[in-house]
């Protein structure tokens, strides 16, 4: 319930023009790529980490951050009122008793009534650590439903923080590093989890260059392997070398390890090595085990990212003290985690004084919270629940009839085809009854069982893993599979991404546990076509109904009614045409400056001896300052405080230094190699072995010696490109919200294309008809007159597609009432190519500082003007591109890049002037642009004579 406390001051900064992310918030709502749910998640998350400073919720409730209610409006004594007034945690808490639960009731009226009464009686600030698990650093949890996008969101603050971390290196809010924790129970949930953050196009929340220069900068890890190395008299944990390598650089950055809790981060957590219980064997594991959490919690300005954070949610489970060690590292960053479901099993106990205690079942530090209902109709799809008291064959019997009366031709865009998952307890039952039962339906449709069934589970000594069924799940959600119904045993029930899953059925008690009922059934609801209302299909026996709709009530305040009943969320359905066939619009020819960059090793420029020689070898601790202060608090003078933590464990002998040197290395170097210095290196070891010096970074400095220097040589091309104003994967229809950047409106495209399929030949009437034969017997030409007016000529000047989609209001005016006009009765055409997901014509651009040069991003220009030649194809092309005066000073390097090395090698190429490049700016005036426009038009195309 604090999330509503954060909401409302999150907000209010939105507004505020303290807001420094206005600009970055802009940006990825115009992009459009991301859902609703997480363009909001996004918004509290830079509260959070700018506003707030990445604080511990504990903190900001004890400072009073997030108060905003109003003591004048309140029945107080005096003495109550003097203590709320000069106690911002008191106030927080007496704010918090007052919030209404799901269920419109007031959540503490005895506490409330206690800090009215007698408000010093409670420890405020111990209250607040103990609701927020007593952690000492950032964690929030962000509740979004199945389907919302968890890990792409979990991908947009990896690069959110990365942004602001390479713009401000010192500040601790921002991590630079990440370890993404997959589900605990879910052993095959690393490789999804990778892929999908892998895969995210960072420039949809952060603007390029920036964009691709940390997609750049990050690398990822898999922490998944068990064993050490064979036939090894050395503990070696391959994990912990994995980490360890990237500590190696001298500023780690952008890491980014996706590991499974259970499997590897809390293997033997707790357990003592040096018990009598345990074998010398089993020992050496438990040390591998704790060497690899030791070496995480080294990571600096590490961020941990845990999905399905209600496993951990417990205070006692094993992750949470696994995290709170790695908290320890001065520059931990804090703990994200994500769940659909942020409510725990049994309520806990928070305890105000010895006579007041408040249960609570709600995860306190819930930061931001998307409800399901809201997700159905919007990115879910909108479920029909089916419920009966019958039997488990009837049940099955009719969910799969009516799944495949409703569903069973159903193909999606993707080529995906509908599928149904039936949830069996055991392994048995499946085989022996639901198989045979589901085989005899879909027989009796003529489809073949084979074909389109497919069992799935562990095996047992009776009935082994099916056959290639590991395979056939794996590609479920892909367009080679022709399954359509999936049997389950004790699987799929959380984690399991299929969005082509289009029903379930829970026939009977034990399908699945009883407190993931919900879980379960919601596992249909992922939608496949962005913005499509699409529907899903839900079978339950009457326990697993009953069992639903107490868990939508108490996690979801709704009932099962309200969930298989939601209304589609208003989206407006938009037909698009392709219109690329009837203009007979031809691709761009163009050329694009290509730089590649290819490392090269020189060996013959490395000097071992003399760069262990330079002084920059011997590095010294950094020191501190302490303050000395009298009992008053009055600073009474200073002192140097030698930070020599790292050394105290480290005096050691020469051999053993050496040996350090060359584990730490990973194989790069051996003893060897440092024996052919050993003089040397006796020398740097002799001054260096006091509290004086950093020695992991005089190690660290000396492995950097050995490393042979590189060049890296540059390669500029000029590559002949060709590229398509619209893909050919043009989706028929779109599902919207807001259809104002959308033009021309429904009505007028479907006139268009009315008039492009059957030009009217409209029928005079007999007075029409004697009119014109008087205007003809005089010598007027009447041959328009009789036939219909074209009421959208510009239809044959542009249009590619309809509609097209804006991204600003500017460039619809700039469109439909300034070029347009300008290019009546013109032998040119005009095309949009803005939408980034539609067009092929997007340039690579580059900035030369005279020596290099750097790529800065993508661009994707706004208009086409084109003039064809006598073959039909492009002769002329002038790019035009508006922009808004926020977004001028970004764009001004691009801008640059156009306007002199895209239109120099492009039309040297083609040896004459065939691109020119319009910028409009929203500072002018619409008949400033106008004109720009005309004389840009009047120059560069010669409208007079035209040698084409």
């Amino acid at each position: 319930m604090f999330y509503k406390f954060i909401e409302k001051k999150r907000n209010e900064w939105l507004e505020s023009e303290n807001c420094v992310a206005k600009q970055l918030l802009s940006y990825i709502q115009k992009h459009g790529i991301l859902r609703d749910a997480q363009v909001e998640a996004i918004k509290t998350y830079l509260f959070l980490k700018i506003a707030c400073k990445n604080k511990p919720l504990y903190e900001l409730f004890t400072e009073g951050f997030f108060n905003s209610l109003d003591l004048d409006s309140l029945e107080l004594t005096s003495t109550a009122r003097r203590f709320l007034e000069k106690n911002p945690a008191a106030l927080a808490l007496l704010e918090y008793s007052m919030l209404q639960t799901r269920d419109g009731k007031q959540l503490a009226p005895e506490l409330e009534k206690a800090i009215k009464q007698s408000p010093e009686s409670i420890d405020y600030a111990g209250a607040f650590r103990d609701i927020f698990y007593g952690v000492d650093y950032a964690d929030y949890l962000f509740s979004l439903p199945m389907g919302a996008g968890k890990t792409y969101l979990m991908a947009s603050f990896i690069y959110l923080d990365l942004y602001f971390a390479k713009n401000e290196p010192d500040n601790p809010a921002f991590a630079h590093n990440f370890m993404v924790l997959a589900p605990s129970g879910l052993k095959s949930s690393i490789v999804p989890s990778l892929k999908t953050i892998r895969n995210f196009d960072p420039s949809w929340v952060i603007p390029e260059p920036a964009a691709t220069e940390l997609k750049r900068l990050i690398k990822f890890e898999i922490l998944d392997e068990q064993k050490s190395a064979n036939k090894s008299n050395r503990i070696k944990n391959p994990n912990a070398q994995k980490i360890n390598l990237h500590l190696s650089y001298p500023v780690p950055m952008g890491l980014v390890a996706v590991t499974n809790a259970e499997k590897v981060i809390l293997d033997r957590v707790g357990e003592i090595d040096s018990s009598d219980l345990f074998s010398e064997e089993e020992k050496n594991r438990i040390r591998l085990a704790n060497e690899l959490r030791e070496v995480i919690g080294r990571i600096p300005q590490l961020s941990i990212f845990i999905d399905e954070v209600h496993h951990a949610a417990d205070g006692e489970i094993k992750l949470r003290q696994v995290v709170n060690a790695w908290s320890r590292n001065h520059s931990f960053c804090g703990m994200l985690g994500f769940s659909g479901t942020p409510y725990l099993e049994k309520a806990e106990t928070v305890e105000f004084t010895k006579e007041l205690k408040i249960k609570n079942s709600d995860l306190s530090n819930v930061v931001y919270h998307y409800p399901l209902i809201q997700g159905i109709g919007n990115f879910l799809k909108n479920p029909d629940v089916k419920h009966a008291d019958i039997t488990t064959e009837e049940i099955v019997r009719n969910g799969v009839n009516e799944f495949l009366d409703l569903y069973g031709t159903t193909t999606y865009a993707n080529g995906t085809c509908a599928k149904l998952a039936i949830y069996c307890g055991q392994i048995e039952p499946l085989e022996e009854n639901i198989y045979p039962l589901v085989a005899e339906i879909v027989s009796s449709r003529g489809m073949n069982p084979t074909d389109v069934i497919l069992k799935f589970h562990g095996g047992n000594k009776e009935y082994p893993v099916p056959e290639g069924s590991e395979t056939a799940f794996a590609s479920l959600d892909t367009s080679i599979s022709k399954i359509r119904i999936v049997l389950l045993a004790q699987i799929g029930k959380e984690g399991w991404d299929c969005k082509s899953l289009t029903g379930v059925i829970l026939p009977q008690k034990g399908a699945c546990p009883t407190n993931m009922v919900l879980q379960t059934s919601c596992r249909c609801l992922r939608q496949v076509d962005r913005g499509a209302k699409e529907t899903a299909l839900i079978w339950l026996n009457k326990q697993n109904a009953d069992t639903l709709n107490k868990q939508l009530k108490q996690q979801q305040n709704i009932s099962l009614q309200e969930f298989s009943s939601k209304k589609s969320d208003d989206l407006t359905e938009l037909k698009r045409y392709s219109r690329i066939e009837k203009l007979k619009v031809p691709p761009i020819d163009f050329y694009q400056l290509k730089v590649s960059y290819e490392t090269l090793i020189v060996e013959e420029r490395n000097d071992v001896r003399a760069r262990l020689q330079k002084p920059d070898v011997l590095v010294k601790n950094e020191m501190q300052i302490g303050h000395e202060q009298d009992m008053t608090g009055e600073e009474t003078g200073h002192f140097e405080i030698e930070n020599n933590t790292n050394f105290g464990n480290e005096r050691t002998t020469f051999s053993a230094w050496l040996h350090a040197i060359a584990k730490e290395s990973f194989g790069s170097l051996t003893m060897t190699d440092l024996n052919a210095y050993r003089e040397l290196l006796q020398k740097i070891y002799n001054q260096t072995n006091s509290p004086e010096f950093d020695q992991a970074q005089v190690r660290a400095q000396i492995r950097k010696a050995f490393i042979p220097y590189r060049e890296i040589r540059v390669k500029e091309e000029v590559v002949a490109k060709t590229a398509n104003l619209l893909k050919i994967d043009f989706a028929p229809t779109v599902s919207v919200e807001n259809t104002m950047l959308f033009y021309p409106d429904q009505s007028t495209v479907e006139e268009i294309v009315d008039w492009d399929e059957n030009p009217k030949n409209v029928e005079l009437s007999d007075e029409q008809k004697k009119l014109l034969e008087q205007l003809s017997k005089t010598g007027v030409d009447i041959s328009a007159m009789a036939a219909p007016q074209d009421p959208h000529p510009e239809r044959s000047q542009t249009y590619h597609y309809l509609p097209y989609h804006f991204d600003s209001r500017l460039e619809i005016e700039y469109f439909a009432k300034s070029i347009l006009p300008i290019l009546k009765n013109k032998q040119l055409e005009i095309y949009y190519n803005g939408d980034d997901n539609l067009t092929e014509f997007k340039i690579c651009c580059y900035h030369n500082d005279g020596v290099h040069w750097r790529y800065i991003g993508m661009y994707v220009p706004d208009f086409l003007v084109i003039q064809r030649g006598t073959d039909g194809c492009i002769y002329k092309v002038i790019i035009v591109e508006t922009k808004g005066k926020g977004f001028a000073a970004k764009f001004a390097e691009k801008r640059k890049f156009m306007q002199t090395e895209f239109l120099k090698k492009n039309n040297e190429k083609f040896g004459y002037p065939r691109f020119d490049f319009l910028y409009l700016e929203d500072t002018l005036t619409k008949e400033q642009r106008e004109q720009k426009t005309i004389d840009v038009i009047k120059n560069f195309f010669e409208l007079a004579e035209v040698n084409r």
